[in-house]
């Protein structure tokens, strides 16, 4: 897989090099990048990058690569329904070419917000081959890979591996509230048989806790467990995760899952985010990570503020994840309805939040679909050939019926 480096500033002329562990040798390179460019790279193994400016600094670089710590804003996106209730791959494909064109880091299908639960085996599999196909290595692919058990999770595993992704996440057990002795066996187990890195997946109010020690057990023992996505929310245990876990592994990750503190975890040191957020304003999430990183905090604080504004509104006016439904139908995409029935009384609190919504996103800049439109004009890169394709089937229709 390629290494790529992400270079932000103020449009200054960039040089670069890269350690010996990434091109064998110390050979040092020149590059004309400017702000947001990306350059493409062959990986070998763990790498770093380093940065030498022509001017003085104004950003930040972050890197990934085939191995290396798993970094930056990944987009737990939904998966768009047709009428039928299925998986509608042609709008899944446009909505993760529009994230990727946001510049998101990384794509994390089958998890808590794609409603992975909501979909059989099968389908969460393919959900995968589609957005790795797409992806085509644009960015890493985080794959939720957990089932029932861990024959199956492990099973998941091991195709995904075949498929591309970067890793998989794998939320505690659920259903059954297992000791944190029996959360380490269950991951441990994992972990022995597995062929690709490992995240666990930290969300208390779903599923079995994962406690800081066991943390620091599967991250010393485990080297295929990689990071801890951690949506509790909690600042002061996301501090004892990474005071107890970085000493011994260095390149563990840790990736925050709730977006209304996304600025304060990246401050006490946290890699990214996994936030839901980002897959309904992808610009307003990597921006915030951009200038947190930098040191902008006076600029990063009043995006924070925005987001959590977003965040509350997408998480507490409707039963989750019907908010994110909402959001990306206001930026123009076609997600059907899910596949939870709701009752009347909820369908109007979806209206209004869906007014709400669009007036805070329509007031921060963010293109967004006209009230009651289909929203096609709010998005960009819907397909000109299927137009064209519509366009003549109508009006064949239309003189079929002799009209002119």
């Amino acid at each position: 897989m390629p290494a790529t480096v992400f270079l932000v500033g103020k449009g200054e002329l960039w040089k670069y090099f890269l350690d010996s562990r990434l091109r064998g040798n110390d050979t040092s390179l020149d590059c004309g990048l400017r702000g947001n460019d990306t350059l493409a790279l062959p990986a070998r193994g763990e790498a770093s990058c380093f940065i030498r400016l022509t001017s003085s600094f104004s950003g930040y670089c972050t890197m990934t690569t085939g191995s290396g710590r798993i970094c930056g804003i990944y987009v737990p996106h939904m998966v768009p329904l047709t009428d039928r209730g299925e998986i509608n791959e042609r709008e899944l494909r446009l909505y993760i070419d529009w994230l990727i064109d946001r510049g998101v880091h990384g794509l994390y299908p089958n998890g808590s917000t794609s409603e992975f639960t909501r979909f059989t085996p099968q389908e969460r599999r393919r959900i995968i081959e589609i957005v790795v196909d797409q992806t085509a290595g644009r960015v890493p692919v985080l794959a939720g890979a957990a089932e029932a058990n861990v024959r199956e999770t492990l099973a998941a595993c091991e195709y995904y591996h075949k498929l591309g992704a970067r890793a998989v996440a794998i939320v505690s057990p659920f259903y059954y509230r297992l000791s944190p002795d029996n959360v380490y066996a269950y991951f441990r187990e994992i972990a022995e048989h597995t062929p690709i890195d490992v995240t666990l997946y930290n969300i208390p109010m779903f599923a079995s806790p994962i406690d800081v020690p066991t943390v620091r057990r599967l991250a010393e023992e485990c080297p295929r467990i990689v990071g801890i996505k951690d949506s509790s929310g909690d600042l002061a245990q996301m501090m004892r995760m990474i005071e107890a876990v970085r000493p011994i592994r260095p390149d563990f990750s840790f990736l925050t899952g709730w977006d209304a503190v996304l600025m304060p975890m990246l401050v006490i040191g946290c890699d990214g985010g996994i936030n839901a957020t980002a897959g309904v304003v992808p610009e307003l999430t990597r921006k915030l990570y951009e200038l947190t990183l930098a040191g902008r905090l006076d600029e990063a604080r009043t995006l924070q503020y925005k987001l959590r504004k977003v965040f509350d509104l997408l998480l507490y006016s409707a039963d989750f994840p019907e908010g994110v439904r909402v959001g990306l139908a206001i930026r123009g995409f076609q997600m059907g309805a899910g596949r939870q029935p709701l009752s009347d009384k909820h369908q109007q609190a979806l209206a209004q939040l869906h007014q709400a919504l669009w007036e805070l996103l329509s007031q921060e800049g963010y293109p967004c679909a006209a009230p009651g439109a289909c929203g096609l004009e709010a998005r960009a890169g819907f397909d000109p050939e299927e137009v064209a394709r519509l366009a003549e089937q109508i009006a064949a229709a239309l003189k079929a019926r002799g009209l002119p």
